[in-house]
């Protein structure tokens, strides 16, 4: 595929998700702002990580919520300044490198810990959100389970089409615990050509039945959920929601 390098969400594909792909985002509003209820009573600061292009972000400010939203990709980053001036900070923020300020509530959709090189960064990641919690801070992400690819192995490949771009999606299964993504984008220029970019995304997959342990290790107190509010998750694709003892 043409532009091929290993950065997730370039310009291109960056667009295509924010003008395409906001459904997520919009389904989990409701039950992440349910959740962060407790937080928005006291003015709390909210992390969210892997905020996109600002989809859920909107919905954080919207409610009243001071959020840091931050993302690994300048491009997501770009869009998501533009879509949510008012959030108390926009900045890049690569796991699970990167120091997390403290804070009272971390969110989180979109499965961004599963864009992590491997497992035991998944975990370096997770310790690291709940030493970032405040007491009774809540903990309110999605992640991706080894049920992702089970139910999605023989997946045909899938084309979108919107107004001024189109994407072609391929998934394969190398592992267990991996679920790969090759995408072809379309984007219309200005004089009305399109260009063409493609992405591969590698997803590290994980059991999630292990992940409340492991946060009670480090003071959190979670359980794993199919659903956010009325919203159901895709097949393979949970929510953690948990607390930081007080």
């Amino acid at each position: 595929m043409d532009g091929r390098d290993d950065t997730y969400y370039r310009t291109d594909l960056a667009l295509v998700h924010h003008r395409g792909y906001s459904f997520h985002a919009d389904g989990c509003a409701e039950g992440v702002l349910s959740a962060l209820e407790p937080i928005l009573e006291r003015d709390g600061l909210v992390l969210e990580i892997g905020c996109g292009a600002g989809a859920l972000t909107r919905h954080l400010v919207g409610a009243g919520h001071r959020v840091i939203a931050t993302d690994a990709s300048p491009a997501m980053l770009e869009l998501a300044r533009d879509a949510v001036p008012d959030a108390e900070d926009v900045r890049q923020l690569t796991l699970p490198e990167d120091p997390l300020p403290s804070v009272d509530a971390i969110v989180s959709v979109g499965h961004a810990l599963n864009y992590l090189a491997d497992a035991p960064s998944i975990e370096r990641s997770l310790i690291a959100m709940a030493g970032a919690l405040r007491h009774d801070g809540v903990l309110a992400i999605d992640l991706c389970d080894l049920r992702w690819a089970r139910v999605r192995r023989d997946q045909a490949d899938i084309g979108r089409v919107g107004d001024d771009w189109a994407i072609v999606l391929c998934v394969s299964v190398p592992s267990p615990d991996r679920f790969v993504r090759d995408m072809t984008t379309f984007v219309r220029n200005a004089d009305g050509s399109y260009r063409r970019d493609g992405e591969r995304h590698d997803n590290v997959l994980v059991e999630t039945s292990e992940v409340p342990q492991l946060l009670a290790e480090h003071g959190v107190d979670a359980h794993v959920v199919t659903r956010l509010g009325d919203f159901e998750l895709p097949d393979g694709l949970v929510a953690i929601l948990g607390s930081r003892r007080g």
